[in-house]
């Protein structure tokens, strides 16, 4: 090789894939309920393109209510674990997220809720949450969208 000064080209090509999450059902409708009645959704997460077992948690939005307190009404729990795990032919996974709602003083909210990996990658996707006041009763319409 040393003596030898023949010239090879090499070209490598390839598909750059960053991990990213699909829900189901692509929108969330959580049923109007009274003041500080709790109300439940359930919602399948579907992992894409990890190459690694990740854990997903969930950054949940603070609002600040007419008084000036900070609140955050919503809760969540992965009745399976948050665990994103691969089988042996590299698809990974679904996670059950039950997102659930309370509160006993009214507002309004326009926010979103991050859906965050193991990697700190907040760039997988997000629920935007709508809560519209009727009356004394909560209506919440959560909207997918690709970040």
């Amino acid at each position: 090789l040393n003596d030898n000064p023949s010239q090879y080209a090499l070209t490598l090509s390839g598909t750059l894939r960053s991990p990213k999450i699909d829900f189901h059902p692509p929108f969330l409708m959580l049923m109007p309920v009274p003041l500080d009645v709790e109300t439940e959704a359930v919602i399948t997460i579907i992992p894409r393109d990890f190459i690694r077992q990740s854990r997903i948690r969930i950054k949940l939005p603070e609002i600040e209510l007419a008084d000036g307190t900070r609140t955050c009404p919503f809760s969540v729990h992965f009745p399976e674990g948050q665990d994103i795990v691969l089988s042996s032919d590299g698809t990974a996974n679904e996670l059950t997220c039950h997102i659930s709602f309370r509160s006993s003083k009214p507002m309004s909210f326009l926010g979103e809720m991050f859906f965050i990996d193991q990697e700190e990658n907040r760039l997988l996707e997000q629920q935007t949450i709508v809560f519209l006041p009727y009356t004394r009763t909560w209506h919440c319409t959560a909207l997918t969208k690709k970040l």
